[in-house]
């Protein structure tokens, strides 16, 4: 059974790469990416796979039984990206699609939930065997930003009291390898998310106490935050989407606490401790 991953060069991609390598032959892994030649490094099989050329996957898919379709990153068009990648996965006789959707994502306030709900329609009309895993936030998209707070004296946010469940990008990979390699998860819908929630002034907690320097969590309203990052030379679209998913932390979007992740991968997920140590090394 050859799998196909789409994606593969990117941070999440390269991690589920290493992990199937693991666990099946490399001769039964295909990446499929924008540009083959960045591929070469990952050890398997790469073909061209742009979501934007319909006209190319169903040949770029063929003896292809398993696909792992990892959600775009172009906010604007990624609906019907991610049709086109169904449809041919239905034209080459794709047997099974697991897909990377969002946590909560039919009844979340975030912006990016409209998305993967449309997607998950796509998918689920097609008559292919999916597996729709919904991921929580990376604790990466958090951790990333730990040398900017260090700099400034706060770790800046809109999250309020918010509890944020989120989990690594190799928790999360290390779950995506588990359901490509195992049975019994057809049909399955999964919210996961990290074992323990935290609240971002509880990071700002964690950093100060991992760098000995007071570092407190200081909280802005929605606009104030999207026009600070602004300031910071992120496009203000994209600054305003941030500020806006950290209003929705404050709601509780990103808060499960069903454990279904650890229950996969069969140990605790990355805590936060561990992953702003790893952040400050």
């Amino acid at each position: 059974m050859k799998t196909g991953i789409t994606g593969a060069t990117g941070q999440l991609g390269r991690l589920v790469v290493e992990k199937l390598k693991n666990r099946v032959n490399s001769s039964d892994l295909v990446a499929l990416v924008r540009s083959p030649e960045k591929a070469t490094d990952l050890g398997i099989e790469a073909r061209a796979f742009d979501y934007k050329k319909p006209d190319t996957l169903a040949k770029a898919l063929h003896g292809i039984d398993y696909l792992l379709l990892i959600s775009s990153n172009d906010l604007e068009n990624r609906i019907k990206q991610h049709e086109n990648v169904i449809n041919a996965a239905k034209v080459a006789g794709v047997k099974w699609i697991v897909y990377t959707s969002l946590l909560h994502a039919d009844t979340t306030s975030l912006s990016l939930g409209k998305d993967h709900v449309e997607t998950e329609k796509i998918l689920k009309s097609t008559g292919i065997s999916f597996t729709i895993l919904r991921n929580g936030w990376y604790t990466e998209n958090y951790t990333s930003n730990i040398p900017g707070a260090i700099a400034a004296g706060a770790f800046i946010g809109s999250a309020k009291e918010g509890k944020i469940s989120s989990a690594t990008r190799d928790d999360f990979a290390e779950a995506i390898a588990v359901v490509l390699t195992s049975v019994g998860h057809e049909g399955k819908v999964y919210e996961l998310a990290g074992d323990v929630a935290y609240t971002l002034k509880d990071l700002a907690e964690e950093i100060s106490k991992q760098t000995g320097k007071e570092i407190p969590y200081k909280n802005l309203p929605e606009e104030e935050y999207a026009k600070l990052l602004i300031s910071f030379g992120i496009p203000e679209g994209f600054a305003k989407a941030i500020a806006g998913w950290d209003v929705g932390v404050s709601k509780g979007d990103l808060f499960n606490d069903g454990k279904v992740l650890s229950k996969l991968i069969g140990r605790p997920t990355t805590s936060l401790e561990v992953s702003v140590k790893k952040a400050l090394s």
